[in-house]
């Protein structure tokens, strides 16, 4: 698994640094922002809003950002939203039960936060009180921008392209730099080609989902690769746009911006599941879903062996899935990793030295909608949360080849 730091000196990213996570997103963060949306005729959570621990998010359990608070041992205010773009002036997508665009990073998620650093309780103490040098911001964002009903069926608003997009991505940053966050970690794209609604149908892809239902001419195979190709382009952006940004551009002063690769670390679990999977009474499965439904949602069917599965259904990493990425992102936080083919951990990250830039020459590429920010300014100061209970104990995972926290295996 590859863990790229930019920006970041030694002591920026170690292990127990950190007591408080935020994290923006979609359906594969979200535990249940969607539904307060829906339960409340499209009204959004009021301001200081204790958001309940969601048991039953899109992975069939909790959240890849609940695992990951449980086993760093962090407070998590979770602000993704099932459903949610990066940008609703970019790829905006109905959610019919409010009649409305799903609510979006950039137009609520980050103006909820923003609100919430600033609010006081009822007993007038802070709501949100992380604090500037212990609070880790966490984005991961990009699968309904580029799917069905966004780029990939051409339903961008006119004249936006896939550029918007990740510029829209590296605003956010800015914005949570401006309200005070010093420690990002950007999540890139997963392999939604392995996805079994965009997977070609000898690799277990299906014509009809109940995200994405059969249409005349719609071809399971230019639909993977077209995915396919897109993931990569923009990974390769991610890729150099964080450094470019922190480090020849020196956007964010004395910020630390860690690229979290989530798309090697799924794809080596699709080749290699036995070295993540550990479901009892079923084969472990990387191409089939744990709970499949007809192209209305309807008649749906869960199996025995859950953690079998890489996929909860047709769109969403299993719960499974989820708690490794949890824990991965928990050694992006420690600043551990290593690659797949070696025993050894990575040397320690090592202070920034003041040489040539090799990103010089990606200036026109890395062109981004971003005013610079150089000098030293004034930010809103953040204080440590505490009193929240954390009352759900990790599910352990079996033993892998990458360096990891130590977790026993887990058998259902």
């Amino acid at each position: 698994m590859v863990l790229a730091i930019a920006g970041g000196l030694a002591s920026g990213f170690r292990e127990g640094k950190f007591k408080t996570m935020v994290t923006f997103g979609d359906s594969y963060t979200d535990e249940n922002r969607l539904s307060y949306f829906g339960s409340h005729n499209g009204s959004a959570p009021p301001v200081a809003w204790q958001q309940p621990v969601g048991l039953a998010t899109a992975s069939g359990g909790l959240s890849w950002a609940r695992y990951a608070s449980i086993y760093s041992n962090t407070n998590l205010y979770n602000y993704a939203v099932s459903g949610a773009v990066c940008s609703n002036q970019i790829t905006p997508r109905l959610f019919s039960s409010i009649n409305a665009p799903f609510p979006d990073i950039e137009g609520y998620e980050l103006p909820a936060f923003i609100a919430d650093s600033k609010a006081t309780n009822p007993n007038g103490t802070k709501f949100f009180t992380g604090k500037e040098s212990s609070t880790v911001y966490a984005i991961w964002i990009g699968t309904n921008d580029l799917g069905n009903g966004a780029f990939l069926t051409d339903s961008q608003v006119p004249g936006k392209t896939v550029a918007d997009y990740i510029d829209c991505v590296y605003n956010q940053i800015n914005r949570l730099y401006e309200n005070g966050g010093r420690y990002f970690v950007i999540m890139n794209l997963a392999p939604l080609n392995l996805l079994p609604q965009y997977q070609q149908s000898q690799n277990g892809g299906l014509q009809s989902t109940q995200y994405f239902n059969d249409a005349p001419g719609k071809n399971l195979s230019e639909i993977h690769g077209r995915i396919q190709n897109t993931v990569a382009a923009l990974n390769q952006v991610y890729k150099y746009r964080t450094p470019f940004d922190t480090e020849t551009d020196d956007l964010w002063e004395d910020a630390r911006v860690a690229n979290f690769d989530v798309n090697t670390l799924m794809t080596d679990m699709y080749h290699n599941p036995a070295n993540y999977l550990n479901g009892t009474g079923l084969p472990l499965n990387v191409e089939g879903v744990e709970h499949l439904c007809d192209a209305n949602g309807k008649n749906c069917s869960s199996t025995e062996s859950p953690d079998s599965f890489m996929w909860f259904d047709p769109l969403h990493p299993s719960e499974q899935t989820s708690r490794v990425i949890a824990r991965e992102f928990v050694n992006v936080l420690g600043g551990k990793t290593k690659p797949h083919d070696s025993d050894a951990p990575t040397p320690p990250l090592q202070p920034t030295n003041p040489t040539p830039n090799p990103f010089q020459h990606l200036t026109h590429l890395l062109k981004r909608n971003i005013t610079p920010h150089h000098a030293k300014r004034t930010h809103l100061p953040l204080q440590n949360r505490h009193n929240e209970s954390q009352v759900h104990q990790p599910f352990p995972l079996a033993p892998r080849h990458i360096l990891t926290p130590n977790f026993t295996r887990r058998t259902t």
